[in-house]
């Protein structure tokens, strides 16, 4: 009864319920940032961020829009745009959208 509760558990942290976009995935947590896009403009001082969050694949909620991100920046020229991603055991994961500029 003990092996078929193991083997249970690890099916689920392995089936990737709540695995996130990312370059790279690991198995037991992600946390990665890489770039999307970039402009000729040059680098700005501001930055915003947004974020979507999802709990057991089962529940996924937020916005991380670059329209979010510009809005909380209170950013009118882009200059990147990166995001970063973030798992830990397919329980919980987010996906954060990363702007900076002017």
């Amino acid at each position: 009864m003990k092996s078929l509760l193991v083997c249970l558990v690890a099916g689920v942290c392995m089936s990737g319920c709540a695995m996130v976009s990312a370059p790279v995935t690991g198995i037991i947590s992600t946390s990665v940032k890489a770039p999307l896009s970039a402009t000729s403009n040059a680098q700005g001082s501001k930055e915003g961020t947004s974020i979507c969050k999802s709990i057991f694949g089962l529940f996924a909620y937020g916005d991380c829009s670059i329209e979010a991100a510009v809005i909380d920046g209170q950013i009118s020229e882009i200059s990147t745009i990166d995001a970063k991603s973030f798992s830990i055991l397919g329980i919980y994961s987010s996906y954060t959208t990363i702007v900076t500029g002017e």
